[in-house]
């Protein structure tokens, strides 16, 4: 590898626990800066990252791949179009979904979204606020000029593949990933959108070659991007599918795992 490394780093459950970034995590990411470039790669919109971007990083893969910004410029912002973006806000509200739709800029939902939600996340034994932190919802009942890049469902009557197929086949959906009992809870996202494609981008931006990309992750979104990269790692304890994919292994946040993985490879 040469001199210069770019390294990926989904959020939860490999930046952060819970919604809380380790310390000794902060301290790596720094420290890594100092001679080589490190990136978020999450599912989550830019809007829902005002919490963690204080760390200082040198770019943001966002919503799954569809938005990139490299050293403050925005590279890529893909959205759904106008008429799925209406057909799609149709058909979560025909099954009564409790739905986020998410955006660089906001993250919108129906008045009394968040309470469902809440609910939702207890009843899954799961904490609000550890999950999202400052998580600022904009609700609103006019969601008919909505422009979004994907959507978060967190309690639908059908499964979230099936709330896709319905909005159209230019969309996919994956399952939720959280802990405890989130069934029918996942996301929908344009079908040709990965955090890959975004890493890609990003890469390239920098300079660096994909033999010299690092990408550590642990959800089924993070299985293209670990492929991607030249070196991809997987934390403990993963989705089988994503261990399979990895090439190497890495504790989990709970355990400081990043300054561990960080120092093993020479990046601190």
């Amino acid at each position: 590898m040469s001199s210069l490394r770019a390294v990926f780093l989904d959020f939860d459950g490999t930046l952060a626990d819970g919604g809380r970034v380790p310390d000794a995590h902060v301290e790596a990411v720094r420290a890594a800066r100092k001679n080589n470039r490190v990136l978020l790669c999450t599912g989550r919109p830019k809007a829902m990252l005002k919490q963690v971007l204080p760390i200082g990083f040198d770019g943001i893969v966002a919503s799954a791949g569809g938005y990139v910004e490299v050293n403050g410029e925005v590279l890529l912002d893909r959205r759904w179009s106008a008429p799925l973006a209406k057909r799609g806000i149709q058909v979560l509200d025909e099954h009564d979904v409790a739905y986020l739709l998410e955006s660089p800029e906001s993250v919108l939902g129906r008045p009394g979204v968040d309470e469902r939600i809440i609910r939702r996340l207890d009843l899954s034994g799961i904490d609000p606020e550890k999950l999202v932190p400052g998580l600022d919802i904009q609700m609103t009942d006019d969601l008919s000029g909505a422009s979004f890049a994907k959507v978060s469902c967190f309690d639908s009557d059908v499964p979230v593949d099936q709330l896709a197929a319905e909005m159209g086949t230019e969309l996919a959906a994956v399952e939720s990933s959280l802990p405890g009992e989130m069934k029918n809870s996942g996301e929908i996202y344009l079908k040709d959108v990965h955090k890959n494609d975004g890493a890609a981008i990003a890469a390239e931006a920098l300079g660096v070659p994909q033999s010299d990309v690092i990408a550590v992750g642990d959800g089924i979104n993070d299985l293209e991007l670990l492929d991607y990269a030249g070196l991809g790692v997987a934390i403990e304890g993963a989705d089988p599918r994503v261990l399979a994919v990895a090439q190497r292994l890495a504790p989990p946040p709970s355990e400081d795992g990043l300054a561990t993985l960080f120092t093993e490879l020479g990046l601190v």
